[in-house]
């Protein structure tokens, strides 16, 4: 599958090219790879072992590895903590937590205050009986109780998939009531405050790493395969879409530079094994 998704889809920008057009040189610069979760890393809603080895794989051989999401912040922690990742941004930019091991000290940062926080739950608290009592099918997501920034309304992880216009209707709600909404390949998720995945990324990677928005476009790659990692796509010339992108069509109007062959969690493992050969690479070079 070369992954060209038709030109009316594209809203006139050129097709993701195959991921073995990222050539090596290119490659070889980058030192981090920040990745969205569901249907890139997992699969059908399950990790699987060849995917979170490639995620060791690349930490072992030096990338910075974020996954940046739209997951709670209670799994973040977790994923802070246990996954082989440098870091994590999630709720779509609400946050970004980096554990220490030696310290044995989470490091965590808000874009928002404690205050705007509360006060902004008490009006998404409000906005979601609006949502679930106007578009039949709907539901809070199952990961709802472990949020501290963001509503998610569950648009087909655990409820029967909503038609097209059914989502639609949960994106105007969440912008009607004045909050930004995003649609991912499972919910749509819905915040006030002016941040998304882009900003709290190149935030964590300024502020822990060192590295520069100017100099992110080189080093940095995102992967990712939703509507809501746009910002990403737009933002890192260095930007590849598993396979399942493709899905996406109309809904999705800033498409990634490359695509894999493979979807979701089998397109992240040939994405890394792009990388870790031309690193491997690299490295026979200088020997």
């Amino acid at each position: 599958m070369d992954g060209v998704p038709p030109s009316e889809a594209r809203a006139g920008q050129a097709a993701p090219q195959p991921l073995a057009q990222l050539d090596l040189e290119a490659a070889r610069r980058i030192t981090a790879v920040l990745t969205d979760i569901d249907d890139t890393i997992t699969t059908e809603g399950r990790l699987s072992a060849k995917a979170y080895d490639a995620l060791e794989r690349l930490q072992g051989a030096g990338f910075l590895v974020v996954p940046v999401t739209g997951r709670p912040a209670g799994w973040c922690d977790l994923i802070a903590r246990f996954w082989p990742v440098a870091g994590v941004v999630g709720e779509n930019g609400a946050f970004y937590f980096r554990y220490d091991h030696g310290a044995r000290r989470m490091r965590r940062r808000y874009w928002a205050s404690e205050e705007e926080r509360w006060r902004n739950r008490a009006r998404l608290e409000a906005l979601a009986s609006t949502i679930l009592a106007e578009v039949p099918g709907a539901a809070l997501a199952a990961d709802q109780a472990f949020r501290v920034a963001d509503l998610a309304i569950d648009v087909c992880e655990d409820v029967p998939p909503l038609p097209a216009e059914q989502v639609d209707r949960v994106l105007a709600l969440f912008r009607e009531a004045g909050a930004t909404a995003k649609l991912s390949s499972i919910h749509v998720n819905g915040w006030f405050g002016a941040y998304d995945k882009l900003a709290m990324a190149q935030e964590m990677l300024s502020t822990e790493f060192g590295v520069s928005t100017e100099a992110a476009v080189a080093q940095v790659l995102f992967v990712g395969d939703s509507p809501n990692d746009e910002p990403m796509f737009r933002a890192f010339p260095l930007s590849v879409g598993v396979a399942n992108v493709l899905d996406a069509g109309s809904r999705l109007r800033s498409w990634p530079t490359y695509v894999t062959k493979r979807r979701a969690g089998d397109g992240f493992v040939e994405l890394a094994d792009h990388l870790l050969a031309a690193r491997a690479a690299a490295n026979e070079a200088t020997l």
